[in-house]
């Protein structure tokens, strides 16, 4: 098998990463947009020792999974994978992706009952209140705005997100509109010219509140009046979501990082509010907050019914951001104790706590490894890691507290299978699994967990 050549492939599975995969000459060929059952075209773009990746050239015929992808920029950009894939093979591929890692990496095979059907979404659209667009500059030369192909820092043009609000269309439209007629430039990643480098978005959907965030390479923008003007004239295109706030994130740096560190409102006020089942929280431009707020709320609904608290537990949430977790714990425990490496995220799960009239919640800045062990004696333990999940240091120091209870939530079941059987191997026992589909056409999935001593 040689790059650029054609072959023909009958998909017959799909990687955790949501890539097809046919055979062809002994070699096993990964080719992304492709469905079970596709049989199609792909020229190979990329050869190794046993196997291949291919680029799907034509479809043959289509397996049964395969619908039309509802947004036509689905196979350039790189923010959804799967969209090409009913929803309901989707969900079974999640599903598969977590039992297979607890398997492979964990050894763990789930007696009858403790694995749990994933949760989805009724309606799989428009369910992200977060989008951060790049500006840039197409091969033409006119201002663009989108997201970035995958694998790259190529921005497709494409101002209608189907899994974001369609009030971000309307926002991008005045953007551009003020940046063309007011001779406003993009930033050029190549040479650090330019000045707008990023439009993002955060919309409160109980409240209705959306915020705008420019993130430019200046500290002052040419004609921010007429910013205003035009971001406000594009209510008369909302739906849901009217302009609260209007933000100029200044960030200066060579970087890939989008937000820099100082903000200046040029509008209205700094944050949004929202609200996951009966708490309220306000939500600043870098804070940490879940993205979609329809499939949290189920996602921390679990995470509080598997703790099952009694209103006399001390619970420790680490890695607890702006204390989303932790002040719906709060609701039936004793005492929380949230710990975050992040200074900012804990004066805002202070605030968080303060708007709710919570105070049976403290909030310890540091990190998770470091601070773990000079905790008081914990009933139950709750981890919201990052991807790669917990450091050995909590791992340990978890099994030497030995709290009744340990709640993980996780966004990688990768990483999620190794920390688990680390737990079953100190004497715990896997109580319940459950996936939840919080990114829906995307490969990714949410995962809760409840371990109990053995």
């Amino acid at each position: 098998m040689n790059k650029n050549e054609l072959i023909e492939l009958t998909i017959e599975d799909i990687s955790s990463e949501g890539l097809g995969i046919g055979h062809a000459n002994g070699m096993a060929v990964f080719v992304k947009d492709a469905v079970v059952g596709d049989r199609i075209i792909a020229r190979v773009v990329k050869v190794r020792k046993n196997y291949a990746y291919g680029r799907l050239e034509k479809l043959l015929s289509p397996g049964p999974d395969r619908v039309e992808p509802l947004c036509p920029a689905a196979r350039q950009c790189g923010g959804c994978q799967i969209q090409e894939m009913s929803y309901e093979a989707q969900l079974r591929l999640k599903e598969r992706k977590v039992r297979e890692n607890l398997a492979r990496i964990g050894g763990i095979h789930p007696e009858e009952g403790v694995f749990q059907p994933i949760l989805g979404m009724k309606d799989p659209w428009h369910y992200r209140n977060k989008a951060q667009f790049p500006i840039g500059k197409s091969k033409d030369g006119r201002i663009i705005a989108g997201f970035y192909a995958g694998r790259t820092h190529s921005i497709i043009d494409n101002r209608q997100c189907e899994i974001g609000i369609d009030e971000n269309r309307y926002i991008l439209d005045a953007v551009i509109s003020w940046m063309e007629e007011c001779g406003v430039s993009p930033y050029n990643e190549a040479d650090g010219t330019g000045q707008v480098r990023h439009v993002m978005t955060r919309a409160g959907f109980s409240t209705g509140e959306l915020m705008v965030v420019i993130v430019a390479a200046v500290s002052k923008l040419k004609d921010e009046d007429v910013l205003v003007e035009k971001l406000l004239g594009a209510e008369q295109n909302r739906n849901r979501f009217g302009i609260s706030g209007i933000v100029l994130n200044i960030n200066k740096k060579r970087t890939n990082v989008i937000l820099g560190r100082e903000n200046r409102v040029l509008y209205g006020k700094d944050y949004i509010e929202d609200c996951i089942g009966p708490l309220r929280y306000r939500i600043f431009a870098g804070a940490f907050y879940q993205v979609n707020p329809e499939q949290t709320a189920v996602l921390y609904q679990t995470a509080l019914d598997y703790a099952a608290l009694t209103g006399s537990e001390t619970v420790w949430d680490l890695y607890c951001g702006t204390g989303t977790i932790s002040l719906f714990l709060a609701q039936r425990a004793g005492h929380v104790i949230g710990v975050e490496v992040i200074p900012e995220a804990v004066e805002n799960a202070r605030e968080n706590a303060r708007l709710n009239h919570i105070d049976n919640c403290e909030f310890i800045a540091g990190k998770a490894e470091e601070l773990a062990g000079q905790l008081p004696g914990a009933d139950v333990i709750v981890v919201d890691p990052p991807r790669k999940g917990l450091d050995p240091v909590v791992t340990d120091t978890i099994l030497r507290v030995s709290p009744d209870r340990i709640v993980y939530v996780s966004c990688d079941s990768a990483t999620l299978a190794r920390d688990l059987a680390v737990f079953v191997q100190g004497g715990y026992q896997i109580r319940k699994i459950q996936p939840v589909d919080q990114f829906c056409h995307t490969v990714h999935v949410e995962t809760v967990c409840l371990l109990t001593h053995s």
